[in-house]
């Protein structure tokens, strides 16, 4: 199998290009950064640019399907410029993959895209399934997803089968959201943020990288909620990484208003609460390796 990746060098396509490498699949790769454009046997780059709408036609010579990583992070502080960035960068991407699609000659049959859990209204006592899409966050995360999803479902018209995968925080040893939680606590100033209680869905990164390689090599079509079975609150899970590292958590909860003042808007990464059900991917027959968190951070930390 030949799978085109956008957004490869970030924290799952690096771990998805590993298991491609693992089960010999030969990999294209988009990037913006000529100096990063490597050519072997089973690994090759391409040059693109979303923004400017120009790419590498050659990047799909061959390809069966693509996974769609690319977007600008959204862990920078949310200016104007910055909010524009993240979802120009999202909307953008998906657009060119489209003009390429329809206006060259290619045997792509499935694009699995990456979507977020930031669709979903923040709440502590809902249990978000696939179907629950009748009301969409009001947040500037809900905005996002839901124009990056309804982008992606135009691929659709060109016969090709859609997935999309709405991603909880990803666990990594290679950086992410693990990295800064990890930080304050090494530090003794670790602490539960907000209340505490609001619940952060999660997945480990290798389930991650699974994940997409199983919407294709099964053919998934619709959205997934990728998230392992199991989330648990912000208190939860800052006790869970305290206990790997073997740190104390003795000051109290950062107050919600601090986090807004500090972080403005953004504070809706850390202070929202989604609690995802992932039923609808496990009965299609993925089986998760990491479906309790502690489980998944002695693999990470170990």
């Amino acid at each position: 199998m030949k799978i085109l990746i956008t957004g490869a060098t970030g924290l799952i396509g690096n771990e998805i290009m590993a298991l491609c490498a693992r089960k010999n699949y030969v990999v294209h790769y988009l990037t913006t950064n000529k100096e990063k454009i490597i050519k072997s046997a089973t690994k090759k780059g391409f040059y693109y640019n979303p923004s400017s709408q120009e790419i590498d036609i050659k990047c799909i010579e061959g390809v069966d399907a693509i996974i769609n990583l690319a977007g600008a992070s959204i862990s920078k502080r949310w200016t104007e410029k910055q909010k524009q960035n993240i979802l120009s960068s999202r909307i953008d991407t998906v657009k060119l993959l489209y003009k390429l699609l329809s206006e060259n000659e290619h045997k792509v049959t499935h694009f699995s895209s990456a979507s977020a859990l930031g669709i979903y209204p923040s709440s502590l006592d809902a249990k978000y399934k696939e179907t629950d899409n009748r009301v969409v966050s009001d947040s500037f995360l809900g905005e996002v997803v839901k124009k990056w999803e309804d982008e992606v479902d135009t691929l659709e018209g060109l016969g090709i089968t859609v997935s999309k995968l709405r991603t909880g925080i990803v666990l990594s040893s290679d950086g992410g959201a693990l990295d800064e939680m990890v930080k304050p606590i090494n530090y003794y100033v670790g602490a539960p943020l907000g209340s505490g209680k609001q619940i952060q869905s999660w997945i480990h990164v290798t389930d991650m990288a699974n994940m997409y390689l199983f919407t294709i090599e099964h053919n998934n079509d619709g959205v997934f909620n990728a998230v392992a079975s199991n989330p648990v609150s912000n208190k939860m899970l800052t006790k869970a990484i305290a206990k790997q590292l073997n740190k104390p958590i003795w000051l109290p909860n950062i107050p919600a208003f601090v986090l807004k003042l500090v972080l403005g808007e953004m504070s809706a990464i850390v202070l929202e609460s989604q609690y995802l059900v992932n039923t609808k991917i496990k009965n299609q027959g993925f089986q998760f390796q990491y479906e309790w968190i502690d489980d998944a951070l002695t693999s990470i930390f170990d």
